[in-house]
């Protein structure tokens, strides 16, 4: 899961929210001609007992999308692929995304509260995950899966093993809930539906939470059940703390390092200057800093905090999710 991260944000603030450019179509390319693909199908038929024509006929019609690879060669610049904090600001935390999140909340109201019983999550939170994602299920992804895999899986890249993995449970996905490999649709990283799931987090929490029948990454009212299920999976305890911001007043902060992976004492906070300006229970806190144009907010963070950032690990990322629960609250 911890890979994950970059690719869920990948999915949704680069192409869509970050106002990406117009998409390079793909273009033929005969991934049968090299070798790796041949290993790749003769494993799936050995251990997965895949049909060797079925491989071959979907990887032949596989095109190359060179701007998905661009995205995953060269040089890795810190910051560039999960967005400035000024960027989430401005598109996920706008005046019309909060309106946005207020009607969703209200119109899925039961839906949201079912899940909230069932896994024992603070609503507000799943609603703040659909935001982030997808815009509340408008943007989805146009990107052919087996296109973006195939072309990351078999191309050297800084992620190629994980997207080599990630095709193989493409078509597993396929197989399993009986959905053409070829007609699955979503992010130029293999991303699909309203959370933004690769193949093998869709294989691992999908689930039918409105009893149609169907485990659909498209549909809301699923991708409301996954959400809950990951967050519960992942350790949240509904009602806990999970950011406050601090008496911080300077410019910019240099006292510490600030990360959502590291966790201080409050005795030592305190020490340094640092107190929360809300109540804060736990007995340890994440130091937590958002960047903005002119100075930077620093915030305590509880161990729900965490469980945000292992859907996608980026500080900025589970900051705009508390915000926009917080902005939606009763």
């Amino acid at each position: 899961m911890k890979t994950l991260k970059t690719l869920l944000i990948l999915t949704f603030m680069l192409t869509m929210t970050l106002g990406a450019k117009e998409p390079i179509p793909p273009v033929d390319y005969n991934f049968l001609a090299k070798k790796e693909v041949q290993r790749f199908i003769n494993k799936m038929v050995k251990k997965y007992h895949f049909r060797r024509s079925y491989l071959t006929n979907i990887l032949k019609n596989a095109k190359l999308d060179q701007e998905t690879l661009d995205r995953y060669t060269g040089h890795y610049k810190k910051g560039k692929t999960d967005g400035t904090w000024e960027r989430y600001k401005a598109h996920v935390l706008d005046p019309i995304s909060l309106e946005k999140a207020r009607n969703f909340k209200e119109n899925y109201y039961p839906t949201l509260q079912r899940a909230s019983d069932i896994y024992n999550v603070d609503m507000d939170y799943i609603v703040a995950f659909i935001g982030v994602e997808s815009k509340f299920g408008e943007y989805m992804g146009d990107y052919h899966i087996i296109d973006a895999l195939a072309t990351l899986a078999f191309h050297k890249n800084r992620m190629k093993k994980f997207f080599k993995s990630e095709l193989e449970n493409l078509f597993l996905l396929s197989r399993e809930e009986h959905r053409p490999v070829e007609d699955m649709y979503g992010s130029f990283a293999g991303a699909m539906g309203c959370v933004q799931q690769v193949p093998s987090v869709q294989r691992r929490f999908a689930m039918d939470f409105n009893n149609d029948g169907v485990k659909d990454p498209m549909d809301v009212e699923d991708c409301i059940g996954i959400i809950a299920k990951f967050m519960n999976k992942k350790g949240w305890k509904k009602g806990h703390v999970v950011a406050v911001p601090t008496n911080f007043s300077g410019t910019r902060f240099k006292k510490l390092r600030t990360s959502h992976k590291k966790r201080y004492s409050i005795k030592t906070l305190r020490k340094y200057g640092i107190k929360p300006t809300k109540p804060f229970d736990e007995s340890k806190a994440y130091l937590l800093k958002t960047r903005n144009k002119t100075h930077d907010d620093i915030w305590m963070a509880g161990k729900n905090f965490r469980v945000l950032t292992r859907y996608n690990n980026s500080t900025s990322y589970g900051i705009a999710i508390h915000l926009i629960a917080q902005s939606v609250k009763n």
